[in-house]
C-alpha cells in the first residue's frame, strides 16, 4: 500500500509525463530561421532579472504587509514561483507594471490543493524547496521534461539535514514531494559545489528555523540572496575567513518587512545583444537599466579581455544593486584563455561567449566548465555540436571548451540546430544566425519564453531600425 508521500510522487509522475507529450509537440513547430543581417542599431531594455525577481517574489510572499515590485520579468520561470507561491496563500495581483504581494508572514505557507509546476525552472525548483522545507506543509514538485531530466541531490542533501522528509524519482529528479519541518534544524553547511541557488535555498529555509543557520561557500557565488534579505529585514551577518571563504550566518524567527523592489534588466538576457552587436559588422546598441553585480559579469571580463567595444554609463543603484546602461560596437574580438575561476560569475552567459569565440581571431580556450553539464541541456555538449554544424572549429577536452575562431569571417550556417529545449542554446546560435552566410534553423525557439519573452521581436526591431 503507498503511503500518501508516495502517492503524491505517482501523481507528479503522472503530470511529468503530460508535460513530456506537451513538450514533444511544441517540438514540431516549424523551425525559426535567423539570417545574415544588417547593423544592429538602437536602445533597448530587456526583461527584469530572474535571480532577482524570483527572490523578491519569495521574500515579499513571507513579509508582513504588502510590498509593490516594479520591473518583474512576464517569462515563464518567474511565473512558476509566482503560481506556487499564490497557491500556498500568499495574494499576488499585477497593478500596472507593477506586482503587488501580500505576504503571509515567516512560517505562514498553507499546504497547496495540488502539485506545484516548476515548469522549466530549476531556480524556482531549488529555492521553493527550501522555503517549504521548514513549514509544517507538503508540496509536491514537477517540471518539464528537461527539468525533470537536472537531479536535486544537492539542495535535497542539507533540507533533509536539516529535517525535511523528501521523496523523489529515481536519482533524486523531479517528480519530488517535500513534506517540512517546523521547527527545523539548524546546521552549518559548507558548499561542496559553488552554487548561489543551493545557499539561498538554505538561507530561505532558515527563515523559519531557531537559532543560527550558517551556510560557507569557498567559492564565491552571486549575492542576490543575500542583498534581498538584508533589504526585507532578515537577522543576516557576512564574514569572510583568512582562506577567503564567505560564511552568511542567519538567525531564524523574526519577522520579515515589506519591501518595494525595483527589479533591473537581466544581464544573462542582455548578453546575448551585446554579443550579436558585437559580431554584427556596423552595429551599436544600448541596453538600458541592466544589473551589473560584480558576482554576475564576468562576461564582460572575458570580452573585455578579448578587445570588445564595450562602455558602461549612468551607473547607480538600485534596490541594493548595481545599474547600468551598456553599450556594446562591433569591432575585432582577439581569442583568450578564460580561467576557471571566471565561470561563477558567468556560467550563464558562457553559450553566448562561445558564439563570439568563435569570430574572435585565434584560440579561446574556456576551462573549468563541468557546471555547464548540469543545466537546462548539457550545454557543453549542445553548444559544440550546434557550433560545429554551423561551421565554427570547437572541441572539447575535459571541462575545457577549445574553439579557434574565424577572425571575423562569418559561419557557414544552414544547419538546423537543436536546442534539447535549452533557452540560452537557443539565444545564442540565433544570434549565431545573424552572422552567418546561409543562417541557421532554431528548433525550439518557443523556450526562450523561460526567460527572454518577445527575444525575436526585440532583435527584429534592432535589425530594421523600428
Amino acid at each position: 500500500m503507498q503511503g500518501p508521500l508516495s502517492k503524491a510522487v505517482s501523481a507528479g509522475r503522472r503530470r511529468y509525463r503530460r508535460c513530456r507529450r506537451r513538450r514533444d509537440a511544441i517540438a514540431t513547430d516549424p523551425p525559426a530561421r535567423f539570417a545574415r543581417s544588417g547593423p544592429l542599431r538602437g536602445t533597448v531594455r530587456v526583461p527584469g532579472d530572474k535571480s532577482i525577481g524570483h527572490r523578491a517574489l519569495i521574500l515579499a510572499g513571507l513579509a508582513i504587509g504588502t510590498s509593490r515590485i516594479t520591473g518583474l520579468s512576464d517569462g515563464a520561470d518567474v511565473a512558476a514561483t509566482r503560481r506556487a507561491l499564490a497557491a500556498m496563500g500568499v495574494r499576488l495581483a499585477r497593478d500596472g507594471a507593477s506586482w503587488c504581494v501580500r505576504g503571509v508572514g515567516v512560517g505562514g505557507l498553507l499546504p497547496p490543493a495540488g502539485a506545484l509546476d516548476m515548469g522549466n525552472s530549476g531556480t524556482s525548483a531549488r529555492l521553493l524547496m527550501g522555503l517549504v522545507a521548514s513549514h509544517a506543509i507538503t508540496a509536491t514538485f514537477v517540471g518539464d521534461a528537461s527539468l525533470s531530466a537536472r537531479p536535486m541531490a544537492r539542495v535535497a542533501e542539507p533540507l533533509r539535514a536539516m529535517g525535511a522528509d523528501i521523496v523523489a524519482a529515481p536519482g533524486t529528479h523531479l517528480p519530488l514531494t517535500l513534506r517540512g519541518l517546523a521547527p527545523a534544524i539548524a546546521l552549518t553547511y559548507r558548499l561542496p559545489v559553488a552554487s548561489a541557488q543551493v545557499k539561498t535555498a538554505l538561507l530561505l529555509a532558515a527563515l523559519n528555523t531557531p537559532g543560527v543557520t550558517r551556510v560557507v561557500e569557498p567559492v564565491a557565488t552571486r549575492d542576490h540572496g543575500e542583498r534581498m534579505l538584508a533589504a526585507f529585514g532578515a537577522d543576516l551577518a557576512i564574514s569572510t575567513d583568512a582562506d577567503g571563504a564567505r560564511h552568511i550566518a542567519l538567525r531564524g524567527g523574526g519577522d520579515l518587512h515589506p519591501c518595494d523592489v525595483a527589479v533591473p534588466g537581466d544581464f544573462s538576457s542582455a548578453a546575448f545583444v551585446i554579443v550579436a552587436a558585437l559580431i554584427v559588422p556596423g552595429s551599436e546598441v544600448t541596453v538600458t537599466g541592466v544589473g551589473i553585480n560584480p558576482r554576475r559579469t564576468g562576461l564582460l571580463t572575458a570580452l573585455a579581455a578579448m578587445g570588445a567595444d564595450i562602455t558602461l554609463a549612468n551607473e547607480r543603484g538600485v534596490a541594493g544593486e548595481a545599474v547600468a546602461d551598456i553599450t556594446a560596437r562591433h569591432g575585432p574580438l582577439t581569442g583568450r584563455d578564460l580561467p576557471a575561476t571566471l565561470a561563477a560569475d558567468m556560467i550563464d552567459e558562457y553559450p553566448a561567449l562561445f558564439v563570439a569565440a568563435a569570430l574572435a581571431k585565434g584560440r579561446t580556450v574556456a576551462r573549468g566548465l563541468d557546471e555547464l553539464r548540469h543545466k537546462e541541456s548539457d550545454r557543453l555538449a549542445a553548444m559544440a555540436a550546434a557550433l560545429a554544424a554551423s561551421g565554427a572549429a570547437i572541441a572539447i577536452e575535459g571541462d575545457d571548451m577549445i574553439i579557434d575562431g574565424s577572425g571575423g569571417t562569418p559561419f557557414v550556417g544552414g544547419a538546423k540546430i537543436a536546442t534539447h529545449g535549452d533557452h540560452r542554446v537557443a539565444m545564442s546560435m540565433a544570434v549565431a544566425g545573424l552572422a552567418s552566410r546561409d543562417g541557421v534553423r532554431i528548433d525550439d525557439l518557443a523556450c526562450a519564453a523561460t526567460s527572454f519573452p518577445g527575444f525575436a521581436d526585440l532583435i527584429e526591431r534592432l535589425t530594421t531600425g523600428s
